[in-house]
C-alpha cells in the first residue's frame, strides 16, 4: 500500500513537473560569436600587456575609441535644433535619403543619369548589416533565384544575415591562400559557372576579412562575367573612405557599376552601405540601401513593397544616427572636417601597417614575406596565420580571430613591439 502510494505521488509530481516545464527547456546554448567571445577573453586577462585584434573599431593611437570631431560638431548643432523624437517614416527621413543619392549618385555622370532617370531607390537601413538584411528579404520575396554567392573567405555574419532572409548562400573563389592575394582566375571562373539570375555579394572595398581588394582592371573582368552571365549584384559598403582616405574616391567601383547599367550592361544591382566606420557611429547603427530599377515607374512599384518588407521586421529605422549624418553631408564645413577625419583613421591604418612590417623585419628580422601586410586595405589583415600559431598568440595575450585575421586599428605605437615581438615567436618555432 504504501509503494503505491508513493509511486502515485512521484506519478503525479511528474505530471506536475511537465506541465509546468519551460518551453525553452530543450534549447541548447549557442557558441560564442568568434569575435565577441574573443572580447570576452581579453576582458578577463589580467595581463596589463594585452592585446585585441579582434573587433573591428577604430582606436586612436592610444589604443582608445575616437568620436570624429565632425560628429561632435554635428551633435552639439543637433542638441540645439532637434524639434522632436517622433517616428520616421518606414524608408527612413527623406532628407537623409536624398543626401545619400547626392553622396552616392552625383560624383559620376552615369550616376546623375541613373537619378536623373529616376532608376535609384533609396532607403535608410540599421546600418549596413541592417540594410543587407532588408535586400535579402526582397530577394527572397520578389527574386526568382534564392542562391547567393558570397567570397570565400567572408564576414561570417554575411552568411547568418542572408540565410536568415530564407535565401541559399554557396561560395566563389576569391582568397589566394597561398600567396596571400586575389584568386582572380578562380573568381572569374566560379562567376562563369553561375546559374543566371543567381545573387552574388561583393565588398565594394577594404574586404573583410582579407584586406584584399581587386584593382580597377580586375573590377572591369568581374563586370563582364556578371553582365554575361545575367547574375544579379549586391555591393557591400562598409569601409567606404579606409581605401583611399577618401569617401567618394571609395566610391570608384560604384561609378562602374552604375556605368555598366546606364550603358544597359546591367539591368539591376542593390548596394548596402555604413556610417559605422567612416563616421565612427557603430552604437548609432546608420546606414542605407539601394536598389537600382529599369525606370520611374518600377521604383514607384518597389519602393511600395520595400516599405511593405521593412515594416514587420522594425517598423521604421533609428533617427539619432541620421539626423547627424544629415548635419554632416549637408554643413560644408562639418563635411570637410569629416573628410579630414576619414583621411586620420585611413592614414593611421596605413601607418601601423608600415609599423608591425617594420618591426617584424627589421628589429626581429622575421624570414617570412610580409609583403601583404603593407599590399592590404583597410581594417583587416589576413595574416596566414595558423590555427595553431593564433592559440599561442592567444596565450601570449594576443587575441585575434582563428583564421588569422587582425584588426590594424587594434594596433598602436605602444602596443605593435610586443605583438611583433609575439608574431615572431610563434612563426619561428
Amino acid at each position: 500500500m504504501f509503494r503505491l502510494a508513493a509511486r502515485k505521488q512521484s506519478q503525479f509530481v511528474s505530471l506536475v513537473t511537465k506541465r509546468n516545464q519551460s518551453f525553452w527547456a530543450s534549447i541548447q546554448k549557442a557558441p560564442a560569436d568568434k569575435i565577441l567571445g574573443l572580447t570576452v577573453l581579453y576582458n578577463n586577462d589580467t595581463n596589463p600587456n594585452k592585446i585585441n585584434l579582434g573587433v573591428g573599431a577604430y582606436r586612436d593611437n592610444e589604443g582608445k575609441p575616437w568620436i570624429l570631431p565632425s560628429v561632435k560638431a554635428a551633435e552639439e548643432i543637433l542638441s540645439k535644433t532637434e524639434v522632436n523624437k517622433e517616428y520616421v517614416p518606414i524608408v527612413g527621413s527623406p532628407k537623409f535619403n536624398e543626401l545619400i543619392k547626392k553622396m552616392l549618385y552625383t560624383n559620376d555622370e552615369a550616376g546623375l543619369q541613373l537619378l536623373k532617370d529616376e532608376r535609384i531607390v533609396t532607403a535608410q537601413g540599421i546600418s549596413g548589416t541592417g540594410s543587407l538584411r532588408v535586400l535579402g528579404e526582397f530577394i527572397k520575396t520578389f527574386h526568382s533565384n534564392k542562391k547567393v554567392l558570397v567570397p570565400n573567405p567572408t564576414w561570417a555574419n554575411h552568411v547568418a544575415i542572408l540565410e536568415k532572409s530564407g535565401l541559399i548562400t554557396d561560395k566563389y573563389s576569391y582568397y589566394d591562400f597561398e600567396t596571400n592575394a586575389l584568386n582572380e582566375s578562380g573568381m572569374l571562373a566560379d562567376l562563369a559557372a553561375a546559374e543566371p539570375g543567381t545573387v552574388v555579394l561583393l565588398h565594394a572595398c577594404c574586404h573583410n576579412p582579407t584586406g584584399v581588394d581587386p584593382e580597377l582592371e580586375q573590377w572591369d573582368k568581374i563586370l563582364d562575367v556578371i553582365s554575361e552571365k545575367k547574375l544579379l549584384p549586391i555591393l557591400d559598403m562598409a569601409y567606404q573612405g579606409f581605401r583611399s582616405g577618401n569617401p567618394i574616391d571609395d566610391l570608384a567601383i560604384l561609378f562602374k557599376f552604375n556605368k555598366a547599367v546606364a550603358d544597359g550592361k546591367l539591368p539591376n544591382f542593390m548596394l548596402s552601405q555604413s556610417f559605422a566606420k567612416n563616421m565612427g557611429l557603430y552604437g548609432e547603427r546608420v546606414g542605407s540601401l539601394s536598389l537600382i530599377t529599369s525606370g520611374a515607374e518600377e521604383s514607384v512599384r518597389v519602393k511600395s513593397q520595400l516599405e511593405k518588407v521593412i515594416r514587420p521586421l522594425y517598423s521604421s529605422p533609428p533617427s539619432h544616427g541620421s539626423k547627424l549624418v544629415e548635419i554632416i553631408l549637408s554643413e560644408e564645413s562639418i563635411y570637410n572636417q569629416w573628410l579630414e577625419d576619414v583621411k586620420i583613421m585611413s592614414d593611421r591604418l596605413v601607418d601601423m601597417r608600415a609599423l608591425l612590417y617594420d618591426k617584424l623585419k627589421n628589429t626581429y628580422g622575421n624570414k617570412l614575406n610580409w609583403e601583404h601586410l603593407l599590399n592590404q586595405k583597410g581594417m583587416f589583415c589576413y595574416t596566414g596565420l595558423s590555427e595553431e600559431q593564433v592559440q599561442k598568440l592567444i596565450e601570449k595575450s594576443v587575441y585575434l580571430t582563428s583564421d588569422g585575421r587582425i584588426s590594424i586599428a587594434g594596433i598602436y605605437p605602444a602596443n605593435v613591439d610586443n605583438l611583433a615581438k609575439a608574431i615572431h615567436e610563434v612563426t619561428s618555432e
